[in-house]
């Protein structure tokens, strides 16, 4: 005998399948749009739908938008000659908060991980290759902001290398000591580029 309805069911296991939410947390969330008044659930159901209908892919950074080019892609007083690569939309808004890039960005949308099946040509980066090359001599440097570990290591190594050779100045993001943490609990790894990244006081 089926004990709970068959629509509270399929929500529990649409919740499920997002990443980080269990048969637990997936429970709580379907029960408390039931105990909320419609129009929450409602109004979550709308989002859902416009998050589809109203939002795109920029055709030149591959960042999320609405509009096409994106609003940092058509912005005239962005520095048109640095490109910051990232690895998904929310590395960009990890970026923005700190109000000091000004800078160009270009979405990867994962990184290189052969164990996942995923390689070079399901990522971004023919089209990161090919936006430089049409921008001719404009494209003064190329910032990897990729994640610090192995696949993110890989994927910057990799877009490095299809920039050998030329005029373009390829960074990556300085690594090092978190603001608030103990040089106690701190790895060997993060030590040794802290003190390789050191600056000048």
């Amino acid at each position: 005998m089926q004990v709970t309805p068959v629509p509270v069911l399929k929500l529990i296991d649409e919740f499920s399948r997002l990443p980080g939410i269990g048969p637990k947390t997936a429970s709580r969330l379907t029960f408390y749009l039931l105990r909320n008044p419609a129009d929450r659930a409602v109004a979550l159901a709308d989002a859902l739908r416009e998050l589809h209908e109203k939002v795109l892919f920029c055709s030149q950074c591959f960042n999320i938008t609405e509009t096409d080019p994106c609003p940092v892609c058509s912005d005239e007083h962005r520095n048109q000659a640095i490109i910051c690569v990232v690895e998904e939309p929310l590395d960009v808004l990890a970026i923005e908060r700190t109000r000091d890039y000004q800078g160009l960005y270009h979405v990867l949308h994962g990184v290189i991980a052969p164990v996942e099946g995923i390689g070079p040509e399901d990522l971004k980066i023919g089209e990161l290759v090919e936006r430089v090359r049409n921008k001719g001599d404009e494209v003064r440097e190329i910032i990897i902001a990729t994640n610090p570990n192995l696949e993110g290591e890989a994927t910057a190594m990799y877009i490095a290398r299809q920039f050998q050779g030329g005029n373009i100045k390829i960074t990556r993001l300085a690594r090092g000591l978190p603001v608030g943490g103990d040089l106690e609990y701190a790895d060997e790894i993060t030590l040794s580029r802290a003190l390789s990244g050191r600056s000048e006081m």
